[in-house]
């Protein structure tokens, strides 16, 4: 049993029911979702090495009468009913930030590095890496799942390779709908995100004296990453990031060959794709930019928009409407799980939670606890109205 189960009463069944039982935590810390989220974002869980949050996760759900498990990818699995299946990804990118809840500063004195607003003056803020990018949406959903007797799945790898959400959709059937969790802040929901088509450039040029006028191998990359750029660079300037391909460079390794023969290239991209644009097209409109060499590509995740006309969206408009909130509806030109549970599924479906993505894997990164506890209510509002 982990060590936060151990020194404290969850009660999160019930509205109102948290109990504060044991020591360790700051005096903020004084509900089951704070104390949860204290312990989740105290574990260190990059990518591959979410065991120990996984485990802790389990743990507050067996403290709270509810059966789960750790499957053979390393997803937390703790379904109920369908009606709602909430999920968000255990894993954070690399990092270490301490740990530690202290007040939002007075407006205009953001602690460094910090330029960006998290929280009204005087209110608890808990820093530490995850607690935006997914640990807060993790833990609110697990709470809210607790209290509403909903479908509940933590994924590992998304950070990486979506590995843990590939695994869920092969591994069980579609719900009747999906929130996946990411951050939106307490008052808003995402229903877009642009899709991501990753490739590798490769080529192979004969060895010669740097002198000789014919281009390398090195430079046919470069030549061809600067035909792409300009075949994705849109006509007008007002174009929405959202609407637009972008197109980056990823990584780049080229030189002689171990023999001393050949120059070779090797050049990881990335283009990110609007819903507007078709997958096919944008394969055919890079590859035609080559000259010699060629291009591997990955397995795409396919964009998303999703309508806000579905019960799902005005589910969440109205909950957000009843704490007091200004809702927004959001299109990130990101991706994330939602786009594979949209290609794959066909229902409603949602991103929400608590955070600024602007503090997405920075060095900064920190949630209002006030947050957090406007996303369990909204969340739960969610859940039984759907139930």
């Amino acid at each position: 049993m982990a060590a936060g189960t151990e020194r404290e009463a969850e009660a999160a069944s019930g509205d109102g029911a948290d109990v504060v039982a044991g020591g360790g935590y700051p005096a903020a810390c004084d509900t089951a979702a704070r104390r949860l989220l204290y312990d989740m974002v105290s574990i260190p869980s990059p990518s591959r090495e979410e065991e120990r949050a996984a485990e802790r996760l389990v743990d507050f759900f067996e403290a709270n009468g509810r059966e789960a498990w750790i499957d053979e990818v390393g997803n937390v699995r703790a379904p109920a009913n369908d009606a709602v299946l909430l999920t968000s990804h255990i894993d954070t990118v690399p990092g270490d930030i301490p740990v530690e809840v202290r007040p939002a500063p007075p407006e205009g004195e953001l602690p460094e590095p910090s330029d960006v607003p998290v929280g009204e003056p005087g209110d608890p803020v808990l820093w530490g890496r995850g607690s935006v990018d997914a640990t807060g949406p993790l833990v609110a959903m697990a709470v809210a799942a607790v209290k509403t007797g909903v479908s509940f799945a933590g994924v590992v790898r998304e950070e990486v390779d979506s590995g843990g959400a590939r695994h869920l959709i092969g591994d069980r059937d579609a719900p009747e709908a999906v929130v996946n969790g990411e951050p939106s802040g307490w008052q808003g929901i995402t229903l877009g995100y642009r899709g991501l088509l990753e490739g590798t450039y490769v080529n192979t040029s004969e060895s010669g004296h740097s002198s000789r006028p014919e281009p390398n191998a090195i430079q046919h990359a470069i030549d061809w990453w600067h035909g792409v750029e300009e075949t994705f660079t849109p006509d007008d300037s007002e174009t929405a990031v959202f609407d637009q391909v972008t197109t980056k460079p990823i990584s780049v390794d080229g030189g002689l060959s171990d023999d001393g023969l050949a120059v070779e290239a090797t050049m990881d991209v990335q283009l990110r794709i609007p819903p507007s644009r078709p997958v096919d097209e944008i394969h055919e409109l890079a590859e035609a930019e080559l000259s010699t060499g060629s291009v591997h590509w990955g397995d795409p995740m396919p964009p998303v928009m999703e309508s806000p006309r579905t019960g799902l969206a005005r589910a969440f408009r109205v909950a957000i409407r009843s704490v007091d909130g200004d809702v927004r509806l959001l299109r990130k030109t990101g991706t994330s799980d939602m786009n594979l549970y949209a290609a794959a599924w066909d229902c409603p479906m949602v991103t929400y939670g608590p955070g600024n993505s602007d503090l997405d894997h920075a060095p900064d990164e920190r949630l209002p606890l006030p947050d957090l506890d406007r996303a369990v209510s909204v969340l739960t509002a969610v859940c039984r109205e759907r139930l």
